[in-house]
């Protein structure tokens, strides 16, 4: 694992960026293309501002979306489909975006984006680590073991509650209750892994990571095993673990 702390949540987005950057491009020197992952979540803004500033020859980059909540429109301002069209990829000639829109049938849509996904392996996988220590949707306990690429999961109540703190639902009831999710697996298979990590409230969520063996119940424990994790924590994420 290599891990870098900035100072603040703006120099760590940046940090992340350039690197997502610099193995994106050597995919499509290597490859031709590249694969990408992408989080979402108030945690990430910096990062995505940054990677859109990022010299990248986008027209060769194909986007996966990690997570939905079931049963939300794409216009709803809480869907991960409209937060990543708006800060990212209507900003961006992307050659493609395998969006999961959930207004429709959800075993269908499950099949198509796990029938695209598998075509060949993911390049990189920015992925960011909730408060609760998930990753993507897979609140604990996570499920480390299904080999499907996509799955329909339950939200612990820490998860919604963290979604009504940052104001994309106004209280708990309106959160959904289920959503789907990439699978620990199949976010495990990217190449590369790239986690932004910043502010005070994933502080005690990197702690258990960090000092927690792997536990499905701490489901970011896992990500210690990948063979490229780069994690990016500024002086408030990591203040549990340098005091």
């Amino acid at each position: 694992m290599n891990m870098n702390i900035s100072e603040d949540a703006r120099t760590l987005g940046e940090r992340a960026a350039r690197l997502a950057a610099e193995k994106i491009n050597e995919a499509i020197a290597e490859r031709g293309e590249a694969r990408v992952a992408l989080s979402t979540g108030a945690s990430q803004f910096t990062t995505l501002e940054a990677l859109t500033a990022e010299k990248v020859d986008w027209s060769r980059v194909e986007l996966f979306h990690l997570d939905e909540y079931a049963g939300i429109s794409p216009d709803h301002p809480a869907s991960f489909c409209r937060y990543i069209k708006e800060r990212f990829a209507d900003k961006l000639p992307i050659k493609r975006v395998n969006y999961i829109y959930m207004n429709g049938d959800m075993e269908e849509m499950i099949r198509q984006v796990t029938e695209r996904i598998r075509e060949k392996p993911v390049d990189v996988g920015l992925i960011g680590i909730g408060e609760n220590a998930h990753v993507a949707f897979n609140d604990p306990p996570a499920d480390y073991e299904t080999d499907q690429a996509y799955i329909v999961v339950s939200l612990d109540e820490a998860c919604r509650r963290q979604q009504v703190r940052e104001g994309w639902f106004a209280d708990i009831d309106s959160v959904p209750r289920e959503a789907v999710t990439m699978t620990v697996r199949q976010i495990m298979s990217c190449r590369s892994i790239i986690s932004a990590v910043p502010f005070a409230v994933k502080a005690q969520a990197v702690q258990k990571m960090m000092m927690t063996p792997v536990d499905h119940m701490v489901p970011a424990t896992i990500l210690k095993t990948h063979s490229d994790l780069n994690l990016f924590l500024d002086r408030e994420s990591a203040a549990l673990i340098c005091r």
